[in-house]
Order: structure tokens, then C-alpha cells, then sequence
């Protein structure tokens, strides 16, 4: 029998990250800003969760509050979920980096590049049913990490009402997507937990 899922929000600076666990297999999903893993482990210990069982993250995509800290909890035994639509953007992010980011760069070795289609089995691996969708909109670079329980992890991905005439095609088929293979809840990047938006 699968384990039962828990979502636990360890995030901090008006942006979430989520911790996934089936027992005590445990996903990251979004990996911290910059320079303040300090406050990434501070939260995990507040939730009595061991940074030890952190043994994969993932980053919904690669700007500097949501994969700021990949590297620092890489050096700490992490293991990085790297979709392939996501490779080309690591390096650039470096490039909005300032000194006093104190930003530790992401290497790609030990990352564990998957395409969405293999994304299913490496969840599964950890006891997670679910899948990586890529969903851009805010990034080409964005995916959604939608569970099988209908929860799903979307980064930044534009809310529809707030599309741009340039972005709104793109964004509203990729929420279209994640409709018809079963979101129902949304677990962003920011703000509070709620339905899927309307068709």
C-alpha cells in the first residue's frame, strides 16, 4: 500500500516551497532564494523535517526564488530533478546574480535530467504518483508538478487573469492542460493554496 502524501510549506520571503513526503521519502519542490539556506534548513527543522530526507528537488523553473538555493542543498546530498526543458536556462540564471546574492552556482554534475514522459517513473521511485508537466507561460522553462491526488505545484505560471495580450494563449493552454489530466488544486509559487481557475 503507498504511502499517504503529505504538503508541507517550508517557504520564506513571500515565496513557497513545498515539501512532498511518502513516509519519509520527501520531494522540494522550488529550492530557495540565494544566499539564505540558513532559512531553508531553519524551516525544515521548525517542521521536524530532516534535511537528510530532503533526497530530491526539483525547481518549478529557474529564477533566482525558486532555484536559488539548488546548489547549496545539492552540496548537501540533494539530488536534482532537472527536466529537459529546463537545462538551457541554469546557466543564464547566474546572470542576474549580484556578490551580495552570495549565489552558489548550479554545476550539472550529479543533476538527473528526465523528460516529463520519465518523469512518472522517477516520481514513483520515491513513492509520489505524479507527473512533470511542462506549462510555460511565465518561463519556457516552466513545468507543474501535478500529483495524482489531483494537487498541483505551478511555480509562476500566470494566473489567467493576470495573462498579458502577449502571454495569454500560451498560459491559458497551459492551464487548460493541467485540467484535463486532473489538477483541481493549485500549490503556487506564491500566495495561498486554491482551486484550479475556472475554464
Amino acid at each position: 500500500m503507498a504511502a499517504r502524501l503529505s504538503i508541507v510549506n517550508i517557504g520564506y520571503r513571500s515565496t513557497n516551497f513545498w515539501v512532498v513526503s511518502a513516509g519519509r521519502s520527501r520531494l522540494l519542490v522550488d529550492l530557495g532564494w540565494p544566499g539564505m539556506f540558513d532559512a531553508l534548513t531553519t524551516n525544515l527543522a521548525r517542521m521536524d523535517i530532516p534535511l537528510r530526507e530532503i533526497t530530491h528537488g526539483v525547481a518549478t523553473h529557474y529564477h533566482m526564488d525558486h532555484a536559488g538555493a539548488a546548489q547549496d542543498l545539492k552540496n548537501s546530498g540533494m539530488r536534482l530533478l532537472v527536466a529537459e526543458e529546463q537545462v538551457a536556462a541554469i546557466a543564464p540564471m547566474a546572470r542576474h546574480m549580484k556578490p551580495t546574492d552570495r549565489y552558489t552556482p548550479i554545476v550539472s554534475a550529479g543533476n538527473v535530467v528526465v523528460s516529463c514522459a520519465e518523469s512518472r517513473a522517477v516520481l514513483d521511485s520515491l513513492g509520489i504518483g505524479g507527473q512533470f508537466v511542462h506549462t510555460p507561460g511565465h518561463s519556457d522553462d516552466s513545468i507543474s508538478v501535478l500529483l495524482d491526488g489531483g494537487e498541483v505545484f505551478t511555480g509562476d505560471l500566470t494566473w489567467p487573469a493576470f495573462a498579458t495580450e502577449e502571454t495569454m494563449q500560451q498560459v491559458l493552454a497551459s492551464w487548460a492542460q493541467l485540467r484535463a489530466i486532473g489538477a483541481r488544486t493549485v500549490y503556487a509559487g506564491h500566495g495561498a493554496v486554491r482551486p484550479m481557475p475556472a475554464a
